[in-house]
């Protein structure tokens, strides 16, 4: 068996797409995979190191890893005209939080990034998203202003009773004559070699193949597995996220996609977030 160091973060269309792979739902082809999880942003800071053979990552930190990784085609989490929403405690524009304290899930996130492209002049205030509740919370006691929500948080804080000020990929769509927003992928280790680049994508492919054909039986195991108790996530929410989340941009990275990504990186390097320019590589 070869083994192969996998990570990825416990947000649902992150587990929709390994869960068939790790679950024996499909040949793995002798690769024997080693899974890690952790959130978002502890994983694009653990891809600096390089020894994670494939990385669930923030499509905004990609280049600074690219020397080590290239980018899979297949399991990208891609908004088209919505995406991670900034929210507040009551309605506001989001022209009027220029010098705000803003809760976000990470710097390196790509929310981040575009939220910085949309309001450049605010200040961070960096929030794991576990647990759940805490950005809530942090917004009810005034830490923060205002709040960017990604994964599941994007669909239940008007349960929370907070306002939303701006939808950060309908705004990126605005700002780009209809553009996707390509939030998050896989990234796999370059000295992996060319017939096991080849091999890990396809079994990626593969995986989220079956997920998407067999998508009720695979909500179902989420269901049954998910340990994020303060979320309550049902299946109705789960399914609604999962549409958004989990469909046919996740198998496969449309020319679009690709598009967006590089259009992505040359604004980020224009406003001076990236310290170079930077195209997108994909293995295969």
């Amino acid at each position: 068996m070869t083994p192969i160091r996998l990570a990825f973060s416990p947000d649902s269309d992150d587990i929709f797409m390994f869960w068939p792979l790790l679950a024996g739902k499909v040949d793995s082809e002798g690769v024997a995979f080693e899974v890690e999880r952790a959130d978002t942003e502890t994983l694009n800071t653990r891809a600096s190191a390089g020894d994670l053979d494939i990385v669930a990552v923030s499509v905004a930190r990609w280049p600074a890893i690219a020397g080590d990784y290239l980018l899979l085609a297949h399991g990208l989490s891609v908004g088209r005209g919505y995406g991670p929403v900034v929210v507040a405690n009551r309605p506001r524009e989001l022209a009027s939080l220029r010098g705000a304290r803003i809760g976000v899930p990470g710097l390196q996130t790509t929310a981040c990034m575009v939220l910085r492209l949309l309001l450049p002049d605010f200040l961070p205030v960096v929030i794991p998203i576990t647990p759940f509740a805490r950005v809530f919370e942090s917004l009810r006691t005034g830490e923060v202003d205002a709040a960017l929500l990604i994964h599941e948080g994007r669909l239940t804080y008007e349960r929370e009773g907070v306002a939303r000020v701006c939808d950060i990929g309908e705004a990126w769509a605005g700002a780009t004559g209809g553009l996707p927003l390509p939030l998050g992928g896989n990234a796999v280790r370059r000295s992996l070699g060319s017939p096991l680049l080849t091999r890990v994508s396809r079994l990626c492919r593969a995986s989220i193949a079956w997920a998407l054909e067999h998508r009720d039986e695979t909500i179902g195991a989420l269901l049954e597995r998910e340990s994020r108790s303060d979320l309550a996530l049902d299946r109705s929410l789960l399914d609604r996220y999962l549409s958004m989340y989990a469909n046919a941009d996740t198998l496969d990275a449309a020319p679009d996609v690709r598009f967006a990504i590089d259009e992505l990186y040359s604004r980020a390097h224009a406003a001076g977030l990236l310290d170079r320019a930077a195209h997108a590589e994909f293995a295969g």
